[in-house]
């Protein structure tokens, strides 16, 4: 197991003994502060009427906007079913080496903050949208709040569960659907404004090293964070160039890499290695990324902007789209759950329900495993 891994682990230990210390002998409350095991959750109820505000508004909108919200849940929940077959049996193929699903833990398999200000996009979006809808189709909710699960934050909005199951099924399948209707939509703004608003004004600057393997030729000579700007003096502008370069390359071929390191430009020379997937050419053993600058100036605004928004549209993507999956108690098992209790009779729908959550838990378990172990790797 890597060490950033056994030293995330045991940070996070800490913090949540410590934290339960404190505060993890009061009880499940209407309002403030609940600590579990590794779940911390505080409630109020101040911003309800914010909710009660927007669904007021445009309740005829909300109700529309709600049935799109089961249409993308059925297709969306069909997609994920689909993807998750097809990459566990491309696990089985490969021995696991393929990983259909990854696992999202800021600062380990995600920038710390950048996918930590996603994190918290999503989840307020998701929650405050099935708050909204819920309160337009004139369901109750009893709370607010924020919730912290084990790494992950997020917000939730905590709706009566006894008038949503009393509630007609158009009604609770539009509450369902409506969160990850809006994590599909906030990741479309996301890209709409990459697209016109923040590319246009980023110019390819280099190759960014955004990770060196310990057993490649680059390790102790390459560092995270260093830009490659040349290669035997051709300039080096964008990953194009960058694996046309290497395409051309033979194992045990020396090159001179220039380098950006901070302030500083390095000529670095480095010994290629055979790549693992094809014999006959070199292999840096890096993990290259496209390295951009601002045409306009304003760095310290435009790409910390560009990137906080590539993570919000790729986790609303991706995680929207999981919370699709039809397996209880996500949101999609929840819309299949209902839908098959209301049109099957008790003796068919209960096998066919056990059947979905079995079927579902053996796909997400052959899917989470390669990424596990790729983790612990």
């Amino acid at each position: 197991m890597n060490g950033t891994l056994i030293t995330a682990i045991f940070g996070i230990t800490a913090f949540w003994v410590i934290l339960y210390a404190l505060f993890g002998r009061r009880g499940e409350q209407e309002e403030g502060l609940t600590v579990d095991l590794f779940i911390a959750m505080w409630r109020t109820k101040r911003l309800l009427g914010f909710i009660d505000s927007l669904a007021r508004r445009g309740r005829r909108f909300w109700k529309v906007y709600a049935d799109t919200g089961i249409a993308l849940g059925f297709l969306g929940m069909a997609y994920v079913f689909y993807a998750l077959l097809k990459t566990a049996v491309s696990a089985l193929q490969t021995g696991g080496e393929q990983a259909g699903v990854q696992l999202v833990i800021p600062g380990v398999t995600i920038p710390l903050t950048y996918g930590l200000i996603g994190l918290v996009v999503v989840m307020v979006v998701h929650e405050l949208s099935h708050g909204v809808v819920a309160r337009a189709e004139n369901l109750p909710l009893k709370s607010v709040g924020l919730v912290l699960l084990a790494v992950i934050p997020g917000a939730f909005v905590e709706p009566d569960e006894e008038a949503l199951e009393k509630a007609p099924l158009r009604s609770r399948l539009r509450v369902y659907g409506a969160g990850s209707l809006a994590n599909i939509a906030t990741a479309f703004l996301a890209v709409l404004v990459i697209n016109f608003a923040i590319t246009p004004i980023l110019q390819p600057s280099g190759v960014l090293v955004s990770g060196v393997l310990e057993d490649g030729p680059a390790y102790g000579i390459l560092q995270e964070g260093d830009v490659i700007i040349a290669m035997d003096g051709q300039q080096i502008k964008d990953m194009e160039q960058f694996i046309v370069f290497m395409n051309v390359t033979k194992p045990g071929q020396m090159v001179t890499l220039t380098v950006l390191r901070g302030d500083q430009e390095l000529n670095l020379q480095l010994e290629l290695g055979t790549h693992p997937d094809n014999p006959e050419k070199g292999y840096i053993g890096i993990y290259p990324a496209q390295n951009v600058v601002s045409k306009v100036g304003a760095e310290w605004l435009v790409l910390p902007l560009f990137f906080a928004l590539y993570w919000i549209y790729v986790l609303n993507i991706g995680i929207g789209l999981m919370n699709l999956f039809p397996l209880v108690p996500l949101d999609g098992g929840r819309m299949l759950d209902d839908v098959v209790k209301a049109y099957l009779p008790e003796n068919i729908a209960k096998p066919v329900r056990y059947f979905a959550i079995g079927v579902g838990l053996f796909l997400l378990a052959l899917n989470l495993f390669p990424a596990i172990m790729n983790l612990a790797g």
